[in-house]
Formats: C-alpha cells, structure tokens, sequence
C-alpha cells in the first residue's frame, strides 16, 4: 500500500500548461479538481495511518477517485485536441 498522493500534475505529467489553462477557465474542471484533491487527500490520511476507516469505505473513496480521474481525463483530452 502506498501512502504517496496522487496528485493531478502526477497523472497528467505532459500537461502541466493545460492543467493550469483548465483551472483558469473551466469552471466544471475546476469543481471536478478539487473534488478530486479532497478525495484524493482522504485516501492519503487513511493510508498513511493518520485517520483509520474500514476497507469497505477505502475502497469506496478509490473507486470515486478513478471516476473523477476518468472524468478529468476527457476534459483533458477534450483542450489536447483544441490545442
């Protein structure tokens, strides 16, 4: 188990310019990143040992966090090919 976060610069490593341009003018992008980042820093706190959760609700929160990537991922993909 890994207690490294998953941060959005980390999962999109090639697309720090756009990550930025999104965050500046997509507002859906911007909701769904920081839904992501609260998300994301649950799971960290609950696998560093820093909050104590059940399985069930960790798997849970993971399985939120790859839909929010999905959903990410196609805003992404959507300003590449505007790009």
């Amino acid at each position: 188990m890994s207690n490294t976060p998953h941060e959005l610069a980390e999962e999109f490593p090639n697309d720090h310019a756009l990550l930025h341009e999104l965050k500046l003018g997509n507002a859906h992008f911007v909701t769904l990143s920081d839904r992501y980042h609260e998300v994301n820093g649950e799971i960290h706190r609950i696998e560093a040992e820093v909050e104590r959760t059940s399985d069930d609700y960790l798997e849970t929160l993971k399985k939120k966090r790859l839909a929010l990537i999905d959903e990410i991922s196609v805003i992404v993909s959507q300003a590449r090919q505007s790009a």
